[in-house]
């Protein structure tokens, strides 16, 4: 079945974005066409085929191998095929990035969570770049990972950071396993475990381990009026943004602070900082192994406490097993009490 349509940048941004963009001089339009095109993409998902394949390598079923598609600002998926798993760059910089953050999502999951694709069966990964005009998301539809290219105010295209692409393609790894519902806390978890490999994809990439890394979601997207801004932090929920512009984040990082009922990318801060400082402690990979066996175990009306009572037990076993340090479930068990789930 397939899952929600997850939306990048959360619906409070572009509404604020949208409402207060005309008086801040910035391009009020880009925001509101944003709003209204990711309204409809909710209410009907686009079906488009494949096209214009002739000159391009087509995709080896049950292989992971990547197409790359330019919806030449149309607001429909499944435009031209630009690129296609072994061919060589081309001219566009963003279908390039596109279909190297695929990759790296790619090979992030076969080898550090022996994962084959988002399916574990060698799905085909589609990426569409030049969605929209001056579209301010990205977003997994259920079967494509989707790009816009920002307004070049607030966002530049959204290709630019590989935890948009990876984070996005996790859903579908949700989609795959849990299949955590869209909805309260199992949708935070939806939105958590997203920002978790996303900031994993990007240590991957970066090499880098937790010691190093920023955590900070989305942080390469924000156009240069937005610097030093970003979408989320894992470290410190509510902190990413404050400004006219994008509001004030109102990540929640402690149950204290959880909103019942509440958009899944607020209350989903309350997972991300406990595997912040799970990782802290353990190191970025044994937490993604812990993190990830939990996912494969948990079921789509999940709510917090099955998640850290699973985190822990699977933190177990894997210590048992060797391939966690031998502390990690009173670690993961700490961390989980940190943010006030027990």
């Amino acid at each position: 079945m397939p899952g929600p349509i997850c939306f990048y940048i959360p619906s409070h941004i572009i509404d604020h974005i949208a409402r207060n963009a005309r008086q801040l001089g910035l391009d009020a339009e880009a925001a509101q066409r944003t709003a209204v095109a990711s309204a409809a993409i909710r209410q009907q998902r686009q079906t488009s085929g494949l096209t214009s394949m002739e000159a391009l390598t087509a995709p080896r079923p049950g292989r992971g191998d990547r197409q790359i598609f330019d919806d030449q600002q149309q607001f429909e998926t499944g435009g031209t095929v630009v690129r296609g798993e072994g061919d060589s760059p081309v001219a566009a910089a963003n279908a390039n990035a596109a279909y190297d953050g695929l990759g790296a999502t790619r090979e992030f999951f076969r080898e550090v969570l022996g994962r084959d694709s988002i399916d574990n069966a060698g799905m085909t990964l589609l990426g569409d770049v030049n969605y929209g005009d001056k579209y301010d998301n990205a977003f997994w539809d259920g079967s494509r990972m989707v790009f816009g290219n920002g307004d070049d105010q607030i966002f530049q295209d959204f290709t630019r950071d590989v935890d948009v692409c990876a984070h996005e393609l996790t859903h579908g790894v949700t989609q795959h396993t849990a299949g955590l519902l869209y909805t309260d806390q199992s949708g935070a978890m939806n939105e958590a475990f997203s920002d978790i490999f996303a900031a994993c994809v990007d240590q991957f990439v970066q090499k880098a381990d937790a010691g190093e890394h920023n955590w900070l979601i989305g942080e390469e997207v924000m156009a240069a009026p937005m610097y030093g801004e970003a979408i989320r932090s894992m470290a410190h929920p509510g902190t990413a943004y404050d400004n006219p512009v994008l509001g004030k984040d109102p990540q929640a990082a402690h149950m204290a602070q959880y909103v019942p009922n509440g958009d899944p990318h607020v209350n989903s801060g309350i997972i991300n900082r406990a595997f912040y400082l799970s990782a802290i402690d353990l190191g970025s990979y044994p937490a993604a192994r812990i993190f990830y066996a939990a996912l494969q175990n948990l079921w789509p009306t999940a709510v917090f406490t099955d998640c850290a009572y699973l985190c822990a037990e699977q933190a177990r076993i894997l210590a048992r097993d060797g391939k966690v340090s031998r502390n990690a479930p009173q670690t993961v068990r700490a961390a989980f009490r940190e943010v006030g789930i027990e």
